[in-house]
């Protein structure tokens, strides 16, 4: 659909608004509603959009130590663009229109704050060099009885899950909330964030998806979407859901691994398959996994971005805690996947629920592409068993705190995304080490519990 086709469509809707959203820098979407006639004029014009949402932290408490805006600038309106082609209708309300965009217009922003407009950079960059990445991120997250005013009401205490027990790809638990799982299915699909598979995970009410796979932009809106679009339509059901990286020491974390491959500009061609090779992965697949391992302790905090995603990444419970690969083990931070010429991949197993898609897709690129560019050898054997007892000269770092003052020190993370973005980037991490509170045992639950 052109320009001219969505104004006719949007002009002729029934509805008088139209929503829009940015990702901050967390990944949390904030937005707005805009009636239908300032859309169309934004569209060619922008809009302003006030720049407090890369100036304070997901509890919308204002950064003390950023440059970018904060009370010294006064907050003032950056320069947004929407993106016509993010236009999808949200099936649960009533098909309103809805479009993302990002800040890639205000030069400010979008070399230190903008996440999407980060992620278009790279890809730019992989396209530059004759590459078009396809990846897709798949989610486990906990689900939870209850309104967020009574969990809130209820401080946490007595959180109950949807279902009870361990039970990984059950078809019981599936059936017991059918209503809701058919209405993740079909109403993601409507709203153009397509599922491959759903099922249950092992953990009381936990559940995986897995977006069907996409160039790499598109990919990350999805993911962003998916999210957002899993929490609205749980609260449809009278159920919350959480993307938090660990909301129980006693099980297993949510994951949010990253499948990610390089194709041919024709997009023919999975340039990770070689079928003459060993294990049918090409020189450049091996290269890009190099590259991951080399970057991988230096942007850490871009796929663990939270001191909660570290309670995850303790080695054990399906979450990696060493620097290592392997072929198709799950135990291992990079899992390569041999298969056929379309199937051959990469997953990317460190990133919990609670990345931002941008950056961590940006990331896990960029890292890949530095394999390509210096052309690594992946001299790492391949982990065989279980790679979570390797040994501790190639664990990752184990705290927020350590993995962001490495980045913030980091030549390559500057070479791979400018030096604007990881000094934005590593103070909004110190900020969020600052923010735990040891004399409160729920601080977690009530920051991450339902934004992230």
């Amino acid at each position: 659909m052109n320009k001219t086709e969505l104004l006719y469509k949007i002009k002729n809707s029934s509805s008088k608004k139209v929503k829009i959203a940015f990702p901050d820098i967390d990944g949390i979407l904030r937005g707005k509603y805009i009636h239908k006639d300032k859309f169309s004029k934004a569209i060619d014009q922008g809009l302003g959009f006030c720049d407090v949402i890369f100036g304070w932290d997901c509890n919308d408490k204002c950064y003390d130590n950023i440059e970018i805006t904060g009370w010294h600038t006064g907050y003032p309106d950056a320069q947004a663009l929407i993106d016509i082609n993010t236009f999808r209708e949200i099936p649960w309300e009533n098909d309103t229109p809805f479009f993302l965009g990002d800040f890639s217009r205000d030069e400010k922003y979008t070399q230190a704050t903008c996440s999407r407009s980060l992620l278009k950079r790279v890809a730019a960059e992989s396209e530059a060099m004759g590459f078009i990445p396809f990846f897709s991120q798949e989610f486990e997250w906990f689900n939870f009885m209850g309104t967020p005013s009574e969990i809130y009401q209820d401080d946490f205490r007595n959180l109950k899950p949807i279902t009870p027990g361990m039970f990984g790809y059950s078809l019981l638990r599936t059936s017991l909330n059918h209503a809701f799982f058919n209405d993740l299915f079909e109403m993601l699909l409507k709203f153009d964030v397509p599922l491959e598979g759903m099922h249950t995970e092992t953990g009381p009410g936990v559940v995986e998806a897995t977006v069907i796979y996409d160039e790499i932009l598109h990919a990350a809106d999805k993911a962003i979407l998916f999210k957002t679009a899993v929490k609205e339509i749980a609260y449809r059901h009278n159920f919350v859901a959480t993307f938090m990286a660990k909301w129980n020491k006693n099980l297993p974390g949510s994951g949010g691994h990253i499948h990610q491959s390089l194709w041919d500009k024709s997009r023919e061609k999975n340039l990770f398959f070689e079928v003459d090779n060993s294990n049918r992965m090409s020189k450049l697949m091996k290269q890009y996994i190099a590259g991951l391992l080399k970057c991988l302790p230096e942007i850490l905090p871009m796929f663990a971005p939270n001191p909660n995603s570290y309670k995850r990444l303790s080695g054990g419970d399906w979450a990696p805690r060493t620097l290592t690969w392997g072929i198709d083990n799950r135990t291992a931070s990079i899992r390569a996947i041999p298969g056929n010429e379309t199937s051959t991949r990469i997953e990317m197993r460190v990133p919990g629920a609670d990345t931002n898609a941008y950056l961590a897709m940006a990331a896990s690129l960029a890292a890949g592409l530095y394999g390509i560019k210096n052309e690594l050898e992946l001299t790492t054997p391949a982990s065989q068993g279980n790679a979570y007892l390797e040994s501790k000269e190639h664990l990752l770092p184990n705290s927020l705190e350590i993995a962001t003052k490495k980045m913030a020190d980091s030549k390559i993370a500057n070479e791979l995304f400018g030096e604007a973005f990881v000094d934005h980037f590593t103070l909004t991490r110190e900020w969020e080490c600052r923010q735990v509170d040891p004399n409160d045992e729920n601080w977690e639950l009530k920051r991450y519990f339902e934004i992230i």
